[in-house]
């Protein structure tokens, strides 16, 4: 069998690892505990129509006190691995100054039970969860927000480098200043142009330094987590080939260009017009930008059909960064997770193969997450038999599989998620974990797709016994 068949488990490479990822506010809980500060998700989540059914992350998965259940959920698994994120607020509550020394304390310990667990930590600086304070400064929008994000970087690898081998600087950036302020779809929920441009600048920038801070503190695995859309014209006309191309330079070329290539986006001026000034660039980002990493990760989910559109706003000043005369399309050829989004796994290859393309620079890659929402409900017989999410699990590993051996250098798989969760501006309605939640009683129960993906990981290692 080659990996490219879609039958019984995909093939790895001797070395390859496993592992699963969560986000601190998907899970953590305990919101106003242990000196945590506000985030600008706790302050979304409390503005009226923000979040679907009124949710919050007050209390998620309460993994703050049940970190201990959670883990033995990963060694009974038997991952290599476990990502997490570390919240902002729990270690500086106001986004500067000395540490919270409770805050730091919770990931001691978290980090101390992974590793007598025999469980690799890999840590996330930022994923999402920006201290309010920060945000009432100006946020992302704002040179300074970087420049504290390497403070709070140094205060965290000081205490957790010494046992944490691995960390991602930011997850998603794309989320974080486009969907965040300028789509005002999550915190801290802006419709700006300029903005929302100014935004993505010095989240790059803020990962050149908090790159340079781990690099000082002795770190050597050091990534960043992007999410690069495989991005397909709706038809093969001229209007719709060119809004492909805007979209790619918003979705992908932003990230990658800086980071892999050692420039800006070549179509820039095409794409957002009059507010690509670069006015929030200073001589040098670049090369701080660009300094050498020890992988990327990718978090893939599904391809995105674009066709043509107008502008959604007539007055030039009110347009926002991702008003760039391009549309989504809906996909009837396909199945769609419970997210509304197509399960089209070839896609997934296309997308890592274009990428060492494109950039020969691209370092290893770790997916960092790939999964799917599903329609879960408890069987009679108490179990949760989530077939179209091992279906989706195996047909994606399959389609890593045949990128690796189209000659893309691939290291490991973090399955998204470990458990139900807190799912953003969806509240606790899309549930994508391999472990279901009972969110009236926490209960942690194992599905269908917990058990198929241990099968496949221990597979993988009596393959190469």
């Amino acid at each position: 069998m080659t990996a490219t068949e879609t039958t019984g488990f995909p093939r790895f490479p001797r070395g390859f690892f496993f592992g699963a990822a969560t986000a601190s506010y998907q899970i953590e809980g305990a919101f106003d505990e242990g000196g945590r500060g506000p985030s600008i998700w706790d302050t979304y989540c409390r503005e009226p129509g923000r979040v679907a059914d009124g949710a919050t992350g007050d209390v998620a998965c309460d993994h703050y006190h049940r970190y201990r259940e959670d883990v033995a959920l990963l060694r009974d698994l038997g991952v290599d691995s476990y990502r997490f994120s570390i919240a902002w607020p729990r270690v500086q509550p106001r986004g500067s100054g000395k540490a919270n020394a409770e805050g730091l304390d919770f990931y001691d310990r978290l980090v101390d039970e992974l590793l007598a667990s025999g469980i690799a930590p890999a840590a996330t600086l930022y994923h999402w969860d920006l201290p309010q304070a920060l945000e009432d400064r100006g946020g992302w929008r704002v040179r300074e927000t970087a420049e504290r994000f390497a403070e709070y970087t140094r205060l965290v690898v000081d205490r957790l480098g010494d046992r944490v081998p691995r960390w991602i600087t930011l997850n998603e950036p794309f989320c974080s200043a486009f969907v965040g302020y300028a789509i005002g779809r999550h915190a801290p929920g802006a419709r700006e142009g300029r903005g929302a441009l100014a935004a993505a600048h010095h989240l790059l920038v803020g990962h050149g330094l908090a790159v340079r801070a781990l690099r000082e503190a002795g770190a050597t695995d050091v990534g960043i987590t992007l999410n690069p859309d495989r991005l397909l014209p709706a038809t093969q006309s001229p209007a719709d080939l060119a809004a492909v191309r805007r979209a790619e330079t918003l979705h992908n070329d932003v990230w990658l260009d800086p980071l892999f290539a050692g420039r800006y986006p070549r179509n820039e001026a095409d794409t957002w017009g009059e507010m690509a000034d670069g006015s929030y660039r200073e001589e040098g980002d670049l090369e701080l930008i660009g300094a050498p990493l020890d992988f990327v990760g990718i978090n893939y989910y599904r391809p995105i059909t674009i066709a043509a559109a107008p502008h959604q706003e007539e007055d030039p000043a009110a347009r926002t960064a991702v008003d760039i005369r391009v549309r989504e399309t809906w996909r009837e050829d396909v199945r769609h997770t419970t997210m509304g989004w197509p399960v089209v796994p070839h896609t997934f290859t296309d997308l890592l193969v274009d990428l060492k393309g494109r950039y020969p620079e691209l370092p290893p890659v770790v997916i960092t997450e790939n999964g799917s929402a599903e329609d879960d409900t408890v069987a009679e017989d108490g179990q949760v038999h989530d077939a179209d999410r091992v279906d989706y699990l195996r047909d994606h590993l399959h389609a890593l599989a045949a990128a690796i051996e189209a000659g893309v250098d691939v290291r490991g798989y973090y399955v998204w998620s470990l458990m139900d969760n807190f799912e953003w501006a969806f509240g606790y309605a899309k549930r994508f974990g391999i472990v279901r939640v009972d969110y009236d009683t926490l209960q942690r129960l194992p599905k269908d797709s917990y058990r198929w993906y241990r099968d496949l990981l221990t597979d993988h290692r009596q393959a190469h016994a």
